[in-house]
């Protein structure tokens, strides 16, 4: 059992109000993880980031996700697709992040332990939320960048964006730009997405997108 109210402590003041950093042993972390059911947080050198519960457009966006990239990668038979509640785990950055979409490469599997990821998944998607803006694009940015995530997806439903990122041969995210509409990964070699289809409300149906992507 973990004191929790020995691993507080006060952060700055925010709003006027003052807010509890929960600060933690990664060890103490993961049996906490086990036993606060539906709770969804990240270690990051000791501190405890608890994320404020997904709204509907991100779930939909987030399964939507998910299934695409995993029928394509599952017609292809390169690897397995985990997200949104599977952990990376990056010793180098002292951080378990909770990304909302991951591949692992067939090569890499070994990567795979049994409640998390041992390292760099070859590639990565998040789902901006209000509350993981900064997270996102700076915060896990360099996570991602410093392990070696090969290839970093930002979807922003706020700017109404996708922006995908290489990592290159200096260990620097290069951003990739659309070409006729598209976003074409250098992972998953014929996998692209038309970041219009995310802002269409429904989403494209399924079917329709794994028609153009050739996915049988």
């Amino acid at each position: 059992m973990i004191n929790h109210a020995a691993s507080d402590e006060r952060a700055e003041e925010s709003n006027g109000r003052m807010t509890t950093k929960l600060r933690m042993s990664e060890k103490e972390f993961v049996e906490w993880c086990g036993t606060e059911e539906g709770v969804r947080a990240e270690w990051v050198d000791g501190e405890v980031i608890v994320m404020a519960p997904a709204n509907w457009e991100h779930v939909d966006q987030n399964g939507w996700l998910c299934a695409v990239f995993r029928l394509f990668v599952e017609s292809r038979d390169v690897g397995i697709v985990l997200g949104p509640d599977f952990t990376a785990r990056f010793a180098s950055r002292r951080s378990r992040r909770v990304p909302d979409l991951m591949f692992v490469s067939n090569a890499r599997a070994k990567l795979i332990k049994q409640n998390h990821i041992e390292g760099a998944p070859d590639l990565i998607v998040e789902i901006v939320s209000p509350d993981s803006e900064s997270r996102d694009r700076r915060e896990k940015y360099f996570d991602y960048e410093s392990a070696g995530v090969r290839e970093y997806w930002i979807v922003d439903p706020l700017s109404k964006t996708v922006e995908l990122y290489s990592l290159g041969r200096d260990g620097a995210y290069k951003q990739l730009n659309e070409i006729d509409g598209k976003l074409n990964s250098k992972v998953l070699k014929g996998l692209y997405l038309r970041p219009k289809w995310l802002w269409q409300s429904p989403l494209p149906k399924l079917a329709k997108v794994t028609k153009e992507l050739r996915i049988r």
